[in-house]
């Protein structure tokens, strides 16, 4: 056995640490995968913040339900086998399997109603969906209710879509279920055992934490108490292996199963590789152009219309976004309900001088177009520059950190930006519309800043109300219907946003692994097998 190999068997036993020498192959029925644990800062579910956390998460904890890995718009079953919505949809009740956590306590109603309260009440990073939906810790009481061992009610604050609050409950650190009675045996002055949980796991999942090394490993081992089928990976290590070319390397060697962070070139580089497999996943969030309607040309419409007719959706897609984004050009992700086709805007020099002659624009006009100093957004700004200049819009680029390009779009002080967000991390339209389209008081002093149609000044009354009232639509049908007509009524304003790209999540990994979900958001190490001859 080589030096790297005994390195995992012993980090595995809790003995050692893991070498970076090289190994033959990874053992199969063990799965290597290299990330970027920088953002893993606590294993506490209520204060995740990051993807890499996201999957420990749905590993270790389980959620009443689950959102569909392959389709996102279906709600199934988790720790609640069955549920009812009431007939105003003001309360969902869920019905709980029979399941133990991996201390072999049975999971109950009171272990949700736990989690939920001291989720509300601890006020950290994973309450903000659920305080989005009007939930509070003051309320938590009427909000949260146990009928019995095994049936939890969960009462709505506010008319709301319970489909929508019920992908917010299967969100991996919100939504996530802790064995209350183990948790509390570790509570220290009353800090609802946020100490022990930092560092330990409590949930009924295929998976528990054996070992945490901050910016090292997290290392998972199979659940025995779990209620379901055994997952084929009796352990999972995650590395920290945060440089492109390291995991290139090793993932060519076999020294591990997935890599995440690779950056384009490693990516184009491994396509040639017949032992590695290179996917890309639609994710959340969109690629666009984006303009401040504060500026006197961009308020007008037929700018508007003109900028997108300058876009070259298919060469930007082509050259620019593999492994970043897909074609897109609606405010509404592929997949998700009432999402329709793209109204087909392709680069068309000629309409677009003509929209801004009679605009009064016939020379063009100088401006500035801002953007991330790193890929994809300098190289989708410097295409833009040249199809821009084509009907005489010269655009002087300006570069930056995150906090000096996003900064000046929310400060509502920018004329052209390249922007990368739109919500979609719950697969619901109103997720995509309220972080892109909806902007319910367009005044500076209302500093909306979450909202990119305050940022970019864009305001319609009609949309705002039309979007409120889709969320309360309880007929599916009904509802998908209302989501088209706001999808069409937003292209018709010619919107202050040009979307011309879905985020996509791309990912390396050995052939002989199956079942991999590529989003790290929905990932679920259980599902993955290796076929190792």
């Amino acid at each position: 056995m080589n030096r790297f190999l005994a390195g995992i068997a012993a980090a595995m036993l809790g003995l050692g640490v893991v070498s970076t020498d090289a190994l033959a192959e990874t053992p199969p029925d063990q799965l290597v995968v290299a990330t970027s644990l920088a953002n893993v800062l606590t294993l506490d579910p209520a204060d995740i913040v990051s993807r890499e956390g996201a999957q420990v998460m749905n590993a270790v904890y389980e959620t009443l339900v689950q959102i569909d890995p392959h389709d996102r718009s279906r709600i199934i079953p988790g720790l609640a086998e069955s549920w009812e919505i009431s007939e105003d949809g003001r309360s969902i009740t869920f019905h709980l399997r029979e399941a133990n956590f991996a201390s072999g306590n049975p999971v109950t109603a009171a272990d949700v109603v736990w989690s939920l309260t001291r989720l509300m009440s601890m006020n950290l990073a994973q309450a903000s969906f659920l305080k989005t939906r009007g939930f509070t810790a003051e309320t938590a009481a009427e909000s949260f209710v146990a009928l019995d061992e095994r049936t939890f009610r969960l009462n709505l604050p506010k008319p709301d879509d319970p489909r929508l609050v019920m992908m917010v409950l299967a969100v991996g650190g919100t939504g996530a279920v802790i064995d209350h009675v183990e948790a509390l045996r570790h509570e220290v002055d009353g800090d609802l055992a946020q100490g022990w949980l930092r560092l330990n796991s409590a949930g009924s999942g295929p998976y528990v934490v054996r070992e945490w090394r901050s910016n090292e490993l997290i290392l998972l081992e199979r659940n025995p108490n779990y209620w379901g089928e055994a997952p084929a990976m009796r352990r999972v290590l995650m590395r920290h292996l945060p440089e492109s070319q390291t995991q290139r390397l090793q993932l060519e060697r076999g020294d591990i199963d997935i890599g995440y962070s690779l950056l384009s070139a490693d990516l184009q580089g491994l396509e040639a590789n017949p032992d590695v497999v290179v996917a890309s996943e639609p994710s959340a969030g969109f690629y666009y152009l984006g303009v401040s309607m504060k500026d006197e040309r961009f308020a007008n419409p037929l700018v508007r219309r003109a900028l997108a007719h300058l876009i070259d959706y298919e060469g930007l897609n082509r050259s620019v976004m593999p492994y970043f984004g897909q074609p897109h050009q609606r405010p509404i992700a592929a997949g998700v309900m009432g999402a329709l086709p793209d109204p087909g805007y392709r680069l068309d020099v000629e309409t677009a001088r003509a929209l801004l002659a009679e605009a009064g624009y016939p020379d063009g006009f100088d401006v500035t177009l801002r953007a991330l100093a790193e890929p994809p957004f300098i190289n989708i700004a410097t295409a833009l520059q040249a199809t821009l200049a084509q009907a005489g819009i010269r655009a002087e680029i300006i570069t930056g950190s995150g906090d000096q390009i996003y900064g000046a779009m929310r400060e509502r002080n920018f004329e052209l930006i390249v922007g990368r967000g739109g919500g979609g991390t719950i697969p619901h339209p109103d997720s995509n519309l309220r972080a892109l389209v909806y902007n319910p008081d367009n005044s500076d002093e209302a500093a909306l800043t979450n909202f990119q149609g305050w940022r970019t000044s864009f305001h319609d009354e009609e949309l705002n109300r039309m979007i409120d009232e889709a969320l309360l639509v309880l007929d599916p049908e009904e509802q998908r219907e209302a989501y088209e007509a706001i999808q069409i009524r937003y292209d018709e304003l010619a919107p202050s946003l040009m979307i011309f790209s879905q985020v996509v999540v791309s990912v390396a990994y050995r052939d002989d692994v199956e079942g991999l979900i590529i989003d790290p958001w929905h990932t679920r190490f259980q599902m993955i097998e290796k076929h190792r001859e």
